[in-house]
């Protein structure tokens, strides 16, 4: 991924502190092969754990990577979805709404 693709304060530290960001670009990698699980459940995964951390531009993030990947619209809504009963409703529909910024923005 180019800096430029990144979120702007993600994009920062990428062109301020290249050693920083190439460490951190290799862990994550790491983690990514460190089981089973497929790109699209690695993807909706990160895609819930920005959620539950309340990241707005972390779901942005993981939206537009998970829609160019090709999952459907309606797979990561349903993330939105499965906050409600764990993190709330009002934290659900904050998912949402972040969620739809992205699909809506591609309609």
């Amino acid at each position: 991924m180019a800096n430029q693709d990144l979120p702007s304060g993600a994009g920062k530290v990428a062109d301020d502190y290249p050693e920083v960001w190439r460490a951190f670009a290799s862990l994550g990698k790491a983690c990514a092969e460190s089981g089973p699980l497929d790109a699209r459940t690695r993807r909706l995964v990160k895609l819930a754990l920005a959620v539950g951390g309340g990241s707005e531009g972390a779901v942005h993030s993981h939206m537009r990577r998970a829609m160019d990947e090709g999952i459907e619209p309606e797979a990561l809504k349903q993330v939105a979805m499965l906050a409600i009963p764990t993190l709330g409703l009002p934290a659900g529909v904050a998912a949402l709404t972040w969620i739809e910024d992205i699909t809506d923005a591609r309609d």
